[in-house]
């Protein structure tokens, strides 16, 4: 019995010894995951300190004994081409801002009451600005005027002082507006907004650079300190395609037949259907971008050349015409009997002012500019390959000049070949949407034999360093063979010796071209507007070796309906204008 208690006072002890000893050791296996967690949070720590944050802290330190300064680069400027000299578009003038340091004026009602006579501002904004006594910086104004700079200067009052600003300057006003944009505000900075100042905003800003230095406990440069200098490199200027004294005539020459007119607004373009340089791109009404500011209307900012499509009419005959004599199915002699209407799929579509011509051949069809000898080709062509050559000239996609807020326009209408109604009515354009500077490349491949250009506005870009990088011209493709092109050619020439584009004719030259009047489509439903029209008149000359390709777009005219007394004198107007200046000699009496 003894040993039997002895024995069970042995287990209770082994089994105590044992319990203790488990206990000892997760006591240590704790400590340990102690120490290792501690560690852990510490390494986290100091890496986050020390690497990740490490830059945020190198500045942090070195902002207690150094001063920095940001080294602003010069914008590039803007020229357009002036015979053989460069016209500023978009350059950098320098004015004076007023500002004022609070700390340094004694008197501050007197001072309030000088500053407002002098800058014509309210005494109470001044004084507000003047409050705070510990203040070393309050704007004043910005822009004076050299009379302010002088009184300021003349009065030399305590504490107001003169600071030099860059500001972007448009000497010719409204001249390109709409080509040219301009410098804003968007926020935190200055940027180009609209046009060329927004598109090449990379080039023309230019790279910032920074100025750093050791400075004392007051603040103030030491100047025997090493100086780091990351230097700002100055923006690239541009060197534009489009030549100031045509752009100056064609802005002249489309206000003039707006108002003529009391058109909503107009559109001119003109080209070297050769290279795709563009000449002009003007348009009425336009802004001044020297004021953008005072503008209310946004959409002035706008250049419609490129951002707004239109049915463009009768003028996307030629189109059609030249895909038809490409494709083989016609000649410029082939006829046809006009009976006045086509139906197809319970529509039925009549030509203009509803007249019947009986037999006709391709030329007269351009000629009289009628709606059901366009279907005749489109049929003779097929619906699949219709819609192959209207996107070979480029329509459904944008050009890829460097211009913001380029529309491609819309040839949805033909991705469906079984409805046939949208082909007919795109065969003369209706239905499709394109824009001013499609239309106008698709006739500067007309007249280039049938090769597509990319439509280019910059000639050249001359760098900070003084390298000049000539922008080259880029082909896209060739769309039509160049006997098509040359036939085609011969029926545009006989619209305007013969048909309804006599008025686009300039005396000594062969001109070849094609009126459009179009309805203007409903924006919130189907059909079209009611008395809205859109005139277009498209051509180029000399006929035999075309220089140049013009495009004239009046928008809603209230006292005639037809593009032939809008779009086509105009297009004279500046055809003549562009012939002459250049010095292409006449070829006809």
């Amino acid at each position: 019995m003894a040993a039997n208690f002895a024995a069970r006072g042995n287990v209770l002890k082994n089994r105590k010894t044992t319990s203790g000893s488990l206990l000892q050791y997760w006591r240590i296996y704790f400590l340990v995951f102690f120490v290792f967690l501690a560690a852990g949070v510490i390494f986290i720590r100091l890496y986050q300190l020390q690497v990740k944050a490490h830059e945020m802290y190198l500045a942090v330190a070195e902002n207690q004994y150094k001063v920095s300064r940001e080294l602003t680069p010069q914008r590039g400027e803007i020229y357009l081409e002036d015979e053989r000299e460069l016209y500023p578009l978009a350059v950098n003038q320098e004015l004076q801002m007023a500002y004022a340091v609070p700390k340094e004026i004694n008197d501050r009602e007197k001072t309030a009451s000088a500053i407002a006579s002098i800058l014509s501002l309210e005494k109470g904004e001044i004084d507000a600005k003047l409050s705070d006594a510990g203040d070393m910086f309050e704007v004043l104004k910005h822009k004076l005027s050299e009379e302010e700079v002088s009184k300021i200067k003349e009065e030399n009052i305590s504490g107001i002082y003169l600071m030099p600003e860059s500001f972007r300057y448009y000497p010719g006003g409204e001249l390109a507006a709409q080509v040219v944009g301009f410098v804003g505000s968007s926020g935190e900075e200055y940027r180009g907004q609209y046009g060329l100042e927004a598109f090449w905003e990379k080039e023309l800003r230019g790279e910032k650079g920074n100025l750093r230095q050791e400075k004392d406990t007051r603040g103030g440069w030491i100047s025997i300190a090493d100086r780091e200098i990351q230097p700002a490199r100055d923006g690239a200027d541009l060197v534009l395609t489009i030549n100031r004294t045509v752009q100056y005539e064609a802005e002249k020459i489309i206000k003039e037949t707006v108002e003529k007119h009391g058109a909503d607004n107009g559109t001119i373009i003109a080209m070297d259907p050769k290279t795709g340089k563009i000449l002009v791109i003007a348009n009425y009404p336009s802004f001044n971008p020297n004021e953008y500011s005072k503008n209310e209307d946004l959409s002035l900012f706008m250049n419609p050349a490129v951002s707004t499509p239109y049915e463009c009419g009768s003028v996307f005959k030629a189109v059609t015409a030249a895909a038809g004599i490409d494709d083989g199915k016609i000649t410029p002699d082939t006829e046809y009997v006009d009976t006045g209407s086509v139906k197809e799929a319970g529509y039925v579509i009549k030509n203009s002012e509803e007249k019947a011509y009986g037999r006709q051949t391709m030329t007269q069809v351009l000629d009289n500019s009628i709606n059901t000898g366009a279907i005749f080709i489109e049929k003779q062509i097929g619906n699949k390959k219709f819609a192959d050559y209207v996107k070979a000239f480029g329509f459904g996609e944008k050009t890829g000049i460097e211009l913001p807020g380029e529309s491609p326009g819309s040839v949805r209408n033909l991705e469906e070949t079984k409805r046939t109604i949208h082909f007919f009515t795109a065969s003369f354009g209706q239905g499709t949407t394109v824009t001013p500077l499609q239309l106008a490349n698709a006739y500067a491949a007309i007249a280039n034999g049938g090769r597509l250009m990319k439509p280019q506005i910059v000639e050249k870009i001359i760098y900070p360093d003084g390298q000049a990088e000539e922008v080259q011209p880029q082909e896209i493709r060739r769309v039509i063979s160049q006997d098509a092109a040359k036939k085609v050619s011969s029926m545009l020439l006989s619209v305007v010796l013969n048909g309804h584009g006599k008025r686009a004719g300039v005396p000594g030259y062969l001109v070849g071209g094609k009126t459009g009047t179009a309805q203007i489509a409903k924006a919130e439903e189907k059909g079209y507007e009611e008395g809205i029209t859109v005139g277009s008149f498209a051509g180029y000359a000399p006929i035999d070796d075309p220089q140049f390709v013009v495009l004239v777009k009046v928008y809603n005219p209230k006292d005639v309906q037809w593009a032939e007394s809008t779009a086509a004198p105009a297009f004279a107007k500046v055809m003549k204008f562009l012939l002459e200046y250049y010095g292409v000699k006449p070829t006809e009496e």
